[in-house]
């Protein structure tokens, strides 16, 4: 029952955007660059963008969580789903400082998210690993681009998004060195496209 509380807890407050973080912003301390109108706008939108990848990630977490079968597959699980709930915090912080708003899509990100993560956990530990394991390894790639799109003058939002890439590669090395399966070629060529239709939707909705 406490875990069920929990659980919807959590959901409600990263649906209803309400983030709190156990770690101050990687942006802590730095200075707001001299970005330009249009420079700011799209890192606004790059950043709308990862907040929505953290409220999926929020979701697939606990849906996986709540399937594992393996002690330490839960523990690691819920470590990753923390850290995760930091990148929440940060990431919206950081587009309500650029002027920018939250995707209006939010509780539907969320809500297929956790189905998923349900789903990829009833299969088996392994293959629920296997899915944790392309997520961030995909999301890793997907945030090394956003670095190469924002500009050199914006320190702030660089410093988010370059210590997001890492503890998501972090996530990925973990799931592997726990025993994930290999996903299927086509199986990581759907992810690939369900993420592109959420992040271009997430883009500007």
């Amino acid at each position: 029952m406490d875990d069920l509380i929990a659980g919807l807890d959590a959901a409600l407050r990263t649906v209803a955007g309400v983030h709190r973080s156990a770690r101050p912003s990687p942006a802590s301390g730095l200075a707001e660059g001299g970005l330009s109108e249009t420079e700011r706008v799209r890192a606004a939108a790059l950043m709308r963008v990862n907040h929505v990848g953290e409220v999926c990630a929020q979701a697939l977490y606990q849906g996986q969580a709540l399937t594992a079968r393996d002690p330490a597959t839960r523990a690691s699980l819920e470590q990753a789903a923390r850290e995760e709930e930091d990148h929440l915090a940060w990431s919206a912080e950081r587009v309500h400082e650029l002027g920018g708003r939250l995707s209006l899509l939010n509780p539907l990100w969320y809500a297929g998210s956790l189905a998923l993560g349900v789903a990829a956990g009833v299969l088996g530990d392994r293959w629920n690993l296997a899915f944790l394991a392309e997520t961030e390894r995909q999301v890793e790639e997907h945030l090394q681009g956003h670095l190469a799109e924002l500009s050199p003058a914006d320190a702030r939002t660089r410093a988010v998004v370059e210590t997001m890439r890492m503890e998501e590669a972090n996530h990925h090395a973990t799931a592997v060195a726990l025993g994930a399966a290999e996903m299927p070629a086509r199986a990581k060529l759907a992810m690939r496209v369900m993420s592109k239709v959420m992040t271009t939707v997430a883009y500007r909705i």
